[in-house]
């Protein structure tokens, strides 16, 4: 299993936008791509961290955005807007495994 740690700065003001169109763009590599998920945690006002997993690093590295339509384009293009920078910060490997889901508390 591949993991990729993103960093994101995000515009004064574009949070909610970045976050939504962040979560389109997720749910589309996740449909289309092969990925097996991600995770958006806030590391500031304006800093955002992505933890994404894939079943491999080729996987990861064949991401092809060419085909998406254009309303997923548009979510992608509306992500890239909100951003003042961008960056992969860690391309991992799993080594060892115990994470696990939360509960399901009744």
């Amino acid at each position: 299993m591949f993991i990729a740690i993103y960093e994101f700065q995000v515009r004064s003001e574009a949070s909610e936008r970045f976050r939504a169109a962040w979560l389109s763009v997720t749910q589309t590599i996740y449909r289309r791509c092969g990925s097996l998920g991600s995770r958006l945690h806030r590391a500031g006002p304006q800093q955002f961290v992505a933890y994404a997993q894939w079943p491999s690093q080729s996987h990861w590295e064949s991401l092809e955005t060419g085909d998406w339509t254009a309303e997923e384009q548009a979510a992608s293009q509306a992500m890239q807007a909100c951003l003042e920078s961008s960056k992969t910060l860690h391309k991992l490997e799993v080594c060892d495994d115990y994470l696990q889901a939360a509960p399901f508390v009744g």
